[in-house]
């Protein structure tokens, strides 16, 4: 039955209880009752029933529509990770640990489509956001507002996937995700236009359109500027996201708190979103951390369906972002001290932090244990200035532990490269710091050399020679340039380079005093000097063991596809895991592809079965970069290409040491024939290493091509 008609024989009902005779009214309820016929009351059960019936449809559909969250306290989020909410109401999605994740979700789904297969319906939404970082210039990633078919992340990963997705799905169209992230660290993976942006993404974290965070403003005389915004700037910032219909337009709106809605938006892309979202969906957020303190909040939300204009918040019942440093106010002054007198203390007062804020902009973190390492720290004041205050027109790249800046020591005049590093000073930094000193030591023309390092809060500076050309990977895969058929690195320097750090690895493991294992090989730690001579860089996380002794466990460190199997099973990093990671460097700079890339068919493929499928046919040459347009040594590239399946064996004990690996390229030695068997590359990993990380597991897990057979080393 229609509302209306039920509203109107409720009516009539109320009508004709209403026309009763004045005494009935005035007997007990019991009485009152009995005067109605039983005809009657049945009838006005029934339509009480119904009316109630339809008046809980709509109280659920209003909330299935449309919801307001002024404040988080008692909200019933569907919350995980590290997403939690303070007892003031704000929702934290993460808490400062590095290398977490965390979301939260309005508790029900919403129905996006009127019908299973008709459209998706407007949908507006609105939130309230900040975010917090231990640095003023660096932050660990951004959030991320989702609409997704479900709430069950957990094979997402953390830092720049922000806790969406993974390497082997991130793009996938089986993902049905709508997303909008506010990013706050660049990634070249993702094709970030910078470090502080918003971008509208479809089932992966490469936006369709992405944007310098900002905000539109109209001026007294009508004429439009931008206001840049920063998104760790601390403050709390309001978002706007409205999808049209009928126009498939999505318009996505930035301000400050406190400012109005812009009337242009910060964005619009137009995309049929019926071919993405769910016909019933959740929305929420998803932020992760990397290797920076950061914090992420959401102090307000609301979302309306049908509709582009999300509802209202009440503003004045938004919870405060926490104040980092509080800051303690004295009256002892005003209340012991006799006026006259407070007012020389005020003046030496001033005095006295004026000089300390003089001297702590150059304050560093000393501890009487690294008097024995004097000779290799640097004075803060020394690569404050030598960078310029570290300033953004020196930064030389963004990596997974810290920036990197060029600067000139002042008084030699010499170039070298600072990376600043976060660390926390109760774990293990005396025997970090004794090994830094240790490989500052090193001394080989294929190693860049770690000149030393200095403490400051909370950070670490690790002091490097300065290599002009850059990182070996942005020529490999020519970064910036506008010819992309052009090789900038010819094939005799690309195998002058593998001698090079192959001379380097020997002299690491087997040559120094202490065996050196190096734990991250591939392009992007080698780096080329002004005469494109390959140095192995960045020894983070390189480890140092006496001669003959057993390397003790540690935590798997690395990069996804250089990491070798057997260090999910005993996580004992030593040589012959720097040798897998050759390898891959090796097949890497030969064929011009990253360890882990996506063929034509959209595919994830391992370079290593790629390249033992290609073995397999005898098709080697085929595998070879064809940037290079065949201007290569055949019989040097097939060596190096077999070598480096030889150094990617998934057995230890089939892989050569880097002795051998020179012989094998100064052909001193010729290389041991390759024999084919049945079994593939991942089937003799696992066999080697039951119970494999599944972590470490993706790296080898992503290959999707069917190479019925494959071949291994003898």
């Amino acid at each position: 039955m229609p509302q209306k008609k039920i509203t109107s024989a409720a009516s009539v009902i109320l009508r004709e209880e209403s026309s009763s005779t004045p005494a009935e009214h005035t007997g007990s309820a019991v009485t009152y009752y009995t005067t109605l016929s039983p005809l009657m009351s049945v009838m006005k059960l029934i339509c009480f029933f119904l009316l109630g019936a339809v008046g809980a449809l709509e109280l659920v559909s209003s909330v299935d529509d449309q919801f307001v969250y002024s404040g988080f306290a008692g909200a019933g989020l569907t919350l995980d990770g590290s997403a939690t909410v303070t007892p003031s109401g704000l929702l934290e999605l993460t808490n400062g640990t590095l290398q977490l994740k965390g979301h939260a979700f309005h508790p029900a789904p919403l129905r996006f489509r009127e019908l299973p297969n008709g459209t998706v319906r407007s949908f507006s939404a609105s939130f309230v956001f900040g975010i917090l970082s231990a640095y003023p210039d660096m932050s660990a990633h951004g959030i991320v507002f989702v609409v997704a078919p479900t709430t069950d992340f957990s094979t997402a990963l953390a830092s720049q996937y922000l806790g969406l997705v993974n390497v082997q799905n991130n793009g996938h169209e089986s993902n049905r995700i709508f997303a909008v992230e506010l990013d706050t660290l660049q990634q070249d993976e993702f094709r970030d236009i910078n470090d502080n942006h918003v971008g509208v993404d479809i089932n992966g974290l490469i936006s369709l359109q992405s944007s310098n965070a900002g905000y539109y403003v109209t001026g007294g005389e009508k004429k439009e500027r931008f206001e840049n915004l920063t998104l760790i700037s601390h403050q709390a910032m309001q978002v706007w996201i409205e999808y049209d219909a009928g126009s498939n337009r999505i318009n996505v709106t930035l301000a400050p708190l406190g400012v109005a809605k812009p009337a242009k938006p910060l964005m619009s892309v137009t995309y049929n979103l019926s071919s993405v979202i769910a016909s019933t969906a959740y929305v929420g957020f998803s932020s992760a951390t990397g290797s920076f303190d950061s914090r992420h909040y959401v102090l307000g939300w609301s979302f309306r369906m049908s509709s582009t204009s999300a509802p209202a918040m009440d503003m004045a019942k938004l919870p405060t972002l926490p104040r980092e440093i509080p800051k303690a106010r004295s009256k002892v002054l005003q209340v012991v001290l006799p006026i006259t007198s407070a007012a020389v203390v005020l003046a030496l007062g001033t005095v006295i932090v004026l000089l300390l804020r003089r001297r702590r902009r150059y304050t560093e973190l000393r501890e009487d244990w690294e008097i024995e390492f004097g000779p290799h720290r640097f004075p803060f004041k020394d690569l404050h200035r030598a960078t310029q205050g570290f300033n953004s027109k020196n930064l030389l790249g963004v990596g997974g532990f810290g920036r990197v800046y060029r600067g000139v020591l002042p008084d030699c005049n010499m170039d070298i490269a600072v990376k600043r590093v976060s660390h926390d000073s109760k774990q293990g930094v005396k025997e970090f710091i004794a090994e830094v000193v240790s490989l500052g030591r090193l001394q080989h023309r294929n190693l860049v050399r770690l000149l030393g390092y200095c403490r400051r809060k909370g950070e670490l500076l690790l002091v490097y020679e300065y290599m002009p050309k850059g990182s070996l990977d942005k020529h490999l895969y020519l970064y910036g340039h506008q010819d992309d058929d052009k090789p900038t690195l010819n094939w005799a320097q690309r195998f002058h380079i593998i001698q090079g750090i192959a001379s380097g690895l020997l002299y690491l493991h087997e040559e120094w005093e202490k065996v050196v294992v190096h734990r991250d090989i591939k392009a992007s730690n080698v780096l080329l000097d002004d005469k494109m001579n390959g140095r192995l860089g960045d020894f983070g996380l390189a480890r140092l063991y006496d001669h003959g002794t057993d390397p003790q466990s540690t935590h798997v460190v690395g990069t996804i596809g250089y990491i070798a199997p057997e260090l999910g099973r005993t996580s004992k990093a030593s040589p012959l895991t720097d040798v897998f990671a050759f390898g891959t460097f090796l097949l890497e700079v030969t064929c011009g592809r990253r360890p882990i890339f996506q063929d034509a068919r959209g595919n994830q493929v391992m370079l290593v079965d790629w390249v033992l499928d290609h073995w397999r046919r005898d098709s080697l040459a085929h595998a070879v970069d064809t940037k290079l347009r065949g201007d290569y040594n055949v019989d040097e590239a097939c060596l190096v290409l077999q070598l480096g399946l030889s150094c990617s064996h998934p057995f230890v004990n089939a892989r050569p040491n880097m002795r051998q690996v020179m012989q094998y390229l100064s052909n001193e030695v010729p290389l041991p024939q390759l024999r084919s068997t049945k079994m593939s590359f991942q089937t003799l990993a696992m066999m080697q290493n039951d119970g494999f990380d599944s972590y470490i597991q993706s790296s080898y897990s992503s290959s999707r091509a069917s190479f019925s057979t494959t071949s291994v080393i003898s």
